[in-house]
């Protein structure tokens, strides 16, 4: 899709989501050089400052290779470019990517079982304290999007026992793609935030410091919600089947 112009005048934000799907979808290859910013202020309509801060936030990404002196050119963002990327690969000129949003959940449901099992090594019996407060919170509201944010608070209190940066980076990356959209996503995701009894299972298997049963129960707590998903995404984007 060729570049349009930018209908709020000046804003980064715009400039940096309409290069970034061109990237993304090929309109600009890897090793392609972009067009000066005097050219790119032009065809988006934006002053040079916007197109050029957002170009400096594509090279913090790893998204361009920025010579002094010489052209900015396109780097393949599947080979450099980092989870901190993902929330602007979810939704991108206000659509929603279904390939991007199936890989987020099928990474959740191989990563949180295997940090559930970390937080049961690590943990200790304070944890399991702090997990039923929420859970208590969780159980005491019928309201979907609250039921959501005690969910991701009980998962964030789980990540911080895992004790592993890297999950906690990938945990911030996730739910900075997920956050947003917590309203629309109540109804598919009330199959895994209404199933209490099974958060209290998996909260007991971590006090006790049982990291499989952690796995095991973990995983009984993503997948029905995951696999609902997963459906959906395939029945609004057919073509995932085949992939």
């Amino acid at each position: 899709m060729p570049l349009q112009p930018v209908t709020r005048r000046s804003v980064p934000d715009e400039v940096f989501d309409q290069v970034l799907s061109e990237v993304v979808d090929g309109g600009i290859g890897a090793g392609e050089a972009l067009p000066s910013e005097r050219r790119l202020a032009e065809v988006l309509g934006v002053s040079r400052p916007a197109v050029r801060e957002a170009l400096q936030r594509m090279a913090q990404t790893r998204l361009l290779d920025v010579r002094h002196g010489g052209a900015t050119t396109v780097r393949d963002f599947r080979r450099y470019a980092g989870l901190d990327l993902l929330p602007r690969l979810l939704v991108r000129r206000g659509e929603l990517d279904p390939a991007i949003a199936r890989s987020i959940l099928e990474a959740r449901l191989v990563v949180g079982p295997g940090v559930a099992a970390l937080a049961a090594e690590r943990g200790g019996p304070a944890l399991e304290v702090l997990l039923t407060e929420t859970l208590d919170a969780l159980g005491e509201t019928d309201d979907g999007v609250q039921r959501q944010v005690h969910a991701l608070a009980f998962w964030d209190h789980v990540v911080d026992a895992a004790d592993s940066m890297v999950f906690r980076l990938m945990f911030n990356s996730l739910r900075a793609a997920y956050e947003p959209a917590l309203e629309a996503l109540a109804p598919l995701m009330a199959e895994e935030v209404d199933q209490v009894g099974a958060y209290r299972v998996l909260t007991a298997a971590i006090g006790a410091g049982d990291p499989e049963t952690a796995r095991a129960a973990a995983d009984r707590v993503l997948r029905p919600a995951t696999t609902s998903l997963l459906a959906a995404l395939a029945a609004l984007d057919p073509a995932l089947e085949d992939r």
